[in-house]
């Protein structure tokens, strides 16, 4: 039996629970019992000899973990006298609680984060318990019918048919492994021929794992090519459900589960010393870091480089972008370095302006060489949205035709429509649409859906453009005048000083002042004392306007710039500022000027440095409207039919 069908076998356990659970619990009770089942069948040669030596050393101080493994010939052991075949008929769920207790605490926790009992008190309720666990005792798991390989395999397509049957809100658990092989694809690739090399030992690490599919599917992606390399996978999960199911895939396939990891990885970073060689993700989109806000700002405020959010901390509602940051600082510079794959939405591409946390995030990418490709995906792959994707793959150790240098792939028509859609997945990837993606990667060509840019296209520098400040006094207009007087400001004068300044105003021979300076000497002259600077805010504030033929405004021999005409200008990173200045903006508004007091913090030149991929306006294609000949054709021709329905109605 292979694994597809030996798969279809075990999920056929559903036929039983139809009717009592709902098609999306399903998974929640085959997946632990199939993991029991593996884990007995690959202890029953040991079995009775763990079991005599426990009872030999129960009574002991000596620590079981350290000994009953080399006993049982694996990281895990269970000392019960119960198998799924003899839990017996009458206290089915006693005997297998026991059975359950009995085994060693790094597999024990995995039944806990599966919240078992939960579904084992259902399977009671429903008297299903029994004939469960009597469909699994029957199932052949041993490691001679089924190895570690294809058993990973088997468990694969258990956990895709519990994300098809959970659609709903799979997305927030599941990727498609459409998407995790074109990943994986991406970032392994480059490395085949290493890979196949003799005693290679590489690891691979997802900080939110989820059912740990990135991990599974490099690891069975090298296992295609070659079995002479090791990988060893690392990860961290959240959601205790989803940790399980890593728990237990890593498990059946014969590895070392404490190096999965529970806890959120923002705020607990679980294996904060380490670095690997390649580094996976699918972080939740748009979900906002509200809850660990706290130690995020603390480790930027107070670690700074040192910590994992040195560049910079994106808006409160997309932490899409800590989780790319927190991979970069689990880059090696060891030997080939790392290579890391993140699937992100378009938000990381482009949102913040210069200056802002997330285009600080991007410029310490770019500014570093560390991005090597984006690839936008189809639309309509996962399961619970339907936006626009994109994978990017980062390297701290890229090809030397590849350095300063970013390759953007738009593979939005690389898609088949699936023949029954999951939720909002409606499309998939084929095996040979992925090797054509990969293709285009490793070509790195210019094509038309393949586009190469330095590092510094992405940058531009934001200067501040500046207007005179023009203004035209109207002291007897009586509208401005009531705006004046119902100012708080106003309010916070004497009554007296009130009287004589609206006493002046109404009695100023012209009604337009067109200039700043004469209006404050002509006021001025007649007051008891010369107008205080607020008094000045208050007046210019309600009695004045912009006017483009009013004298220019100045302080101290200084013009002064009006706020309200204020605008910015993204320069391109490579071209002058004045030529760009002189060419775009001086023969618009000949009176403009930059203000070069707006500085970078960083390099201390004239502008905010900012960072945006705008990937949409690389692969624009501009589709002419269609003649207006054609238009009103198609018009004249629809009131036609209007005209003969209408007669068909009243005839």
């Amino acid at each position: 039996m292979n694994q597809q069908n030996l798969a279809g076998f075990i999920w056929s356990v559903a036929d039983l629970l139809r009717g009592d659970f709902k098609r999306s619990e399903f998974g929640r009770v085959i997946l632990p019992f199939t993991l029991l089942r593996r884990l007995e069948c690959v202890l029953e040669p040991t079995r009775e000899a763990v079991l005599k030596r426990h009872t030999k050393l129960k009574d002991s101080s000596i620590e079981l973990d350290t000994v009953l493994p080399k006993v049982s010939g694996h990281r895990y052991y269970n000392t019960s006298k119960y198998q799924l075949s003899n839990l017996g008929e009458t206290e089915t769920r006693a005997n297998l609680e026991d059975y359950l207790s009995k085994f060693s605490e790094n597999t024990r926790q995995i039944f806990d984060y599966f919240n078992f009992p939960i579904w084992l008190d259902r399977l009671v309720d429903a008297n299903l318990l029994y004939l469960v666990v009597q469909k699994f005792a029957g199932i052949d798991l041993h490691p001679q019918a089924i190895s570690n390989h294809e058993m990973g395999l088997v468990f694969e397509e258990l956990i895709r048919r519990f994300a098809e049957s959970a659609n709903d809100t799979a997305g927030e658990y599941f990727t498609p492994r459409d998407v995790v092989r074109l990943a994986t694809t991406l970032i392994f690739a480059p490395d085949q021929e290493v890979l196949t090399g003799e005693g290679v030992v590489r690891t691979i690490y997802d900080p939110c794992c989820g059912t740990g599919g990135f991990l599974a599917s490099g690891i069975e992606q090298v296992h295609e090519w070659t079995n002479k390399a090791r990988i060893v996978p690392f990860g961290q999960e959240l959601n205790p459900e989803s940790f399980a199911i890593a728990m237990a895939d890593m498990m059946v396939k014969g590895y070392d589960p404490k190096n999965l990891h529970f806890g959120n990885t923002l705020s607990d970073d679980q294996l904060p010393f380490e670095q690997f060689n390649y580094c996976l993700a699918n972080p939740p989109f748009g979900v906002d870091w509200k809850k660990v806000q706290k130690a995020v700002s603390d480790e930027h405020r107070y670690k700074g480089h040192d910590g994992r959010f040195g560049p910079g901390l994106p808006r409160v509602s997309d932490g899409s972008l800590l989780f790319l940051m927190h991979l970069l600082s689990k880059r090696s510079d060891n030997g080939g370095g790392t290579r890391i794959g993140i699937v992100l939405n378009g938000s990381p591409l482009f949102t913040g302006g210069a200056g802002s946390g997330e285009s600080e995030i991007r410029r310490w990418i770019l500014e570093n060489d560390w991005l090597e490709a984006i690839v936008a995906l189809p639309t309509d792959l996962f399961y619970n949205t339907g936006i626009a994707t994109y994978i990017w793959v980062l390297s701290n150790h890229k090809e030397k035709r590849r350095k300063g240098k970013v390759q953007l792939i738009d593979a939005t028509s690389q898609w088949t429509s699936m023949r029954k859609s999951l939720g909002s997945k409606r499309r998939y990837i084929t095996d040979k649409q992925i090797a054509d993606i990969e293709r285009k990667r490793d070509a790195f060509k210019k094509t038309e859906t393949s586009k190469i840019f330095a590092t510094t296209d992405f940058g531009y520098r934001r200067i501040t453009v500046e207007r005179p400040l023009q203004l035209a006094f109207y002291p007897k207009d009586k509208l401005r005048r009531d705006a004046l007087q119902a100012d708080k400001g106003w309010s916070k004068l004497s009554g007296e000083r009130q009287e004589e300044i609206l006493a002046i105003l109404a009695n100023m021979r012209k009604k337009k002042h067109p200039s700043r300076s004469d209006f404050f000497m002509a006021v001025n002259k007649q007051l008891s004392s010369k107008l205080s600077a607020p008094e000045k805010k208050i007046l210019q504030k309600h009695l004045s306007e912009h006017d483009p033929e009013a004298e220019v405004c100045m302080t101290k021999g200084a013009i002064d710039p009006n706020p309200d005409l204020r605008d910015n200008e993204n320069v391109p990173l490579n071209e002058d500022i004045e030529t760009y200045f002189a060419r775009e903006v001086t023969p618009h508004v000949p009176d403009a000027w930059i203000d070069t007091g707006k500085r970078d913090e960083k390099d201390g030149e004239v502008g905010i440095v900012g960072y945006e991929i705008n990937f949409n306006r690389y692969f624009y294609k501009y589709q002419p409207p269609r003649p207006l000949a054609e238009i009103d054709a198609e018009l004249k021709q629809v009131e036609q039919e209007i005209m003969s329905l209408l007669g068909e109605v009243t005839t």
